[in-house]
């Protein structure tokens, strides 16, 4: 009885600790109660011991997956599982149609048990032969009979379900002439032509209508106007935004002028110095890094603005903006040095300023000797040009030059001259003036003049702000 079984393919699980081993069983012993294996694969990998030997004892479950009469010999990869036939004795084995290892309670927890794959049996070839001769043959292979000589490996691996008398090859070019090329490429182009028909243009073809791009307009639209702003006094350069349209420079009469207009109809001093705070500040939060670095998480970092202001109209704008710095938790330092006398827009601002509870200096010696985190510019005047011959004014571009922070300039003045203070970026107000050719980034600040009010100085204006406030010029 022993001897029957003598070359079928067996899985043996031995419990979590030997694990699953799969083979051919070679000896059967009934009086020691022992069963080897030859080839045998544990857990999946072929075993590097040619003959494995079991105890009774140390079996926990056994199956057959082949019997000797149909067995495949595991030499070709993985034990392969078939479905269950009944042995020459009469004993039934245990059926696996599963593509996944059988795994019973006593070891569902391991990962390593065998691999078995299902041998199927092969199509019906394409050549005419009957559908009953392999129906016979699938039956002769579930019987346990060959039918022939045992396929190669890479066949039983990869070529079952193939078909494998094609007489024919398959017909290339006469596939390739069941496509009219030019009847797609016609239907393409929009036009009606046809390989096997003449050409011919009918009014329902001119009159098609035209095929829009996804980044075209369907309505059409007037030619855009990119100068929409003319002056009568020209500064002698233009700028250009990013949308392409043309900003000139004025000379500083036409703007003095441009301001006293706007006074006049009640764009008084106070509502352009915070309107001019309000828009400064704005672009100077975007410069030390905007939602990026103003965040309640960044309490520990936040960042330090040095206001370099003068006596003038110039440094109430700056110390506006500071207030407004200041407003959003931003650690500012206002230089100003100490005057008897100062406008009274200044002393209003300073005053506003100091409610803020920030730092105000009158001495370059109080201000920090490590770099800042930006610098704001507002020591030139329009109106004063001496300014800069004085001690507290080269004292202060001295520091700033040598601090190595980037430096924004609010409202410089008109000047061939490059500035004392080198500015990485310069705030314009309105309309820019004539400033010289230098590496600084021009930037326009809308200020709120109306557009009459620019008419009645005589400025074409069309505003070229769109939506925002604050706008980059380009050299032209």
């Amino acid at each position: 009885m022993a001897s029957d079984w003598l070359g079928s393919v067996v899985s043996i699980n031995c419990g979590l600790t030997l694990g699953v081993y799969q083979g051919e069983v070679s000896s059967v012993d009934r009086a020691s109660q022992t069963i080897s294996l030859k080839e045998p694969y544990h857990n999946g990998i072929r075993c590097p011991l040619p003959e494995v030997t079991f105890s009774a004892m140390d079996i926990k479950e056994l199956k057959i997956l082949d019997i000797q009469t149909a067995v495949n010999k595991p030499s070709s990869g993985l034990g392969a599982s078939t479905e269950a036939s009944s042995g020459p004795t009469g004993r039934h084995s245990q059926t696996n149609r599963s593509t996944h290892p059988h795994v019973t309670s006593s070891s569902s927890h391991t990962n390593t048990a065998p691999i078995t794959i299902l041998r199927r049996a092969p199509t019906a070839p394409s050549n005419g032969r009957g559908a009953a001769q392999a129906t016979s043959r699938k039956n002769c292979a579930r019987n346990g009979s060959t039918g022939g000589p045992m396929r190669p490996k890479d066949d039983e691996c990869f070529g079952d379900g193939t078909d494998e008398d094609l007489d024919t090859d398959f017909d290339f070019e006469g596939n390739l002439a069941l496509f009219d090329k030019a009847a797609v490429f016609s239907k393409i182009d929009g036009t009606s032509s046809h390989s096997s028909r003449p050409q011919h243009h009918s009014t329902q073809a001119e009159q098609k209508p035209v095929s829009y791009r996804h980044d075209e307009n369907i309505l059409e639209a007037k030619p855009v106007i990119y100068r929409q702003i003319t002056v009568p006094q020209h500064g002698g350069k233009d700028y250009c935004t990013d949308s392409g349209l043309v900003v000139p420079s004025v000379p500083y009469e036409l703007y003095k002028r441009l301001l006293a207009a706007a006074e006049r109809w009640g764009l008084s001093l106070e509502r352009r110095l915070e309107t001019i705070g309000v828009c400064a500040s704005q672009m100077t939060l975007t410069l030390l890094g905007g939602p990026n670095r103003l965040t309640p998480k960044n309490v520990h970092q936040r960042p330090t603005v040095v206001l370099l202001c003068g006596p003038h109209i110039q440094g109430a704008q700056g110390i506006s903006c500071g207030r407004h710095l200041a407003n959003h938790e931003v650690e500012v330092i206002l230089f100003l040095p100490n005057f008897v006398k100062m406008q009274e827009s200044v002393t209003t601002e300073v005053n506003l300023y100091s409610k803020t509870s920030v730092k105000q200096v009158a001495s370059i010696k109080d201000l920090p000797a490590s770099p800042v985190d930006l610098v704001i510019n507002c020591l030139d005047c329009h109106e004063n040009p001496l300014l800069r011959e004085q001690s507290w004014y080269q004292s202060a571009a001295d520091w700033a030059n040598q601090n190595r922070a980037p430096v924004l300039t609010i409202d410089p003045p008109a000047s061939e001259q490059p500035q004392t203070v080198e500015a990485k970026w310069t705030l314009s107000l309105g309309l820019p003036l004539p400033l010289a050719e230098r590496e600084s980034r021009v930037y326009l600040c809308d200020i709120g003049i109306p557009k009459m009010v620019f008419q009645e100085v005589g400025i074409r204006y069309l505003s070229p702000f769109g939506c925002k406030f604050v706008i980059p010029l380009h050299p032209a």
